[in-house]
C-alpha cells in the first residue's frame, strides 16, 4: 500500500477529514463523526476510534506464570490472534469489562468464540468454572 493512501493517525490534519481524503484508486475517506473517523481504501471501510483527546495511562506489567485449562488457552491466543492483540491485552481487556460488569464481547466475537471453542474441542461453559480438578500427567523418566 502506498504510503499517499495511508492514515497516519489523529493528528494527520483533521480538516482533510472534514473535506474528504482521496486515495489513488479515487475512493474517498470522511468524518462519521467527532468520535469516530472512517476511512475507506480500495473498497475497505477501516473504522478509526480518535484516541487523541484520550489520556494514555501508565502501568507497570509483570510477568506471570498462571496455571490455565490448555484448551481454554488454545481459544484465547486464537481470539487474541484474531483481533491483532497480545495475549496479555485481551485479558487485561477481559478482566476490567468483567470488573465493570460489562460484557468484554460484541457479538461479532461471541460467534467466533462458538467457532473457536469447537475447532478446539472446549466443551467446558461457566458452569464448569469451580468444578474443575487438574488431573495428574505423568512426567517422562530423564536419563
Amino acid at each position: 500500500m502506498a504510503a499517499a493512501n495511508r492514515y497516519e493517525g489523529p493528528s494527520a490534519g483533521r480538516e482533510d477529514w472534514s473535506k474528504g481524503r482521496q486515495g489513488q484508486d479515487g475512493s474517498k475517506a470522511r468524518s462519521a463523526d467527532s468520535n469516530m473517523r472512517v476511512a475507506l481504501f480500495v473498497g475497505t471501510m477501516v473504522p478509526w476510534y480518535a484516541m487523541a483527546d484520550d489520556p494514555q495511562l501508565e502501568i507497570e506489567r509483570v510477568q506471570t506464570g498462571v496455571r490455565i485449562e490448555k484448551r481454554i488457552l488454545k481459544v484465547l491466543k486464537a481470539l487474541a490472534e484474531y483481533h491483532d492483540m497480545t495475549l496479555g491485552d485481551l485479558l487485561e481487556g477481559i478482566v476490567l469489562h468483567a470488573f465493570d460488569g460489562k460484557t468484554p464481547f460484541s457479538p461479532a466475537s461471541l460467534e467466533r468464540i462458538r467457532e473457536l471453542k469447537n475447532f478446539y474441542e472446549l466443551d467446558l461453559d461457566s458452569s464448569a468454572s469451580h468444578r474443575l480438578r487438574e488431573i495428574k500427567v505423568k512426567s517422562r523418566q530423564r536419563k
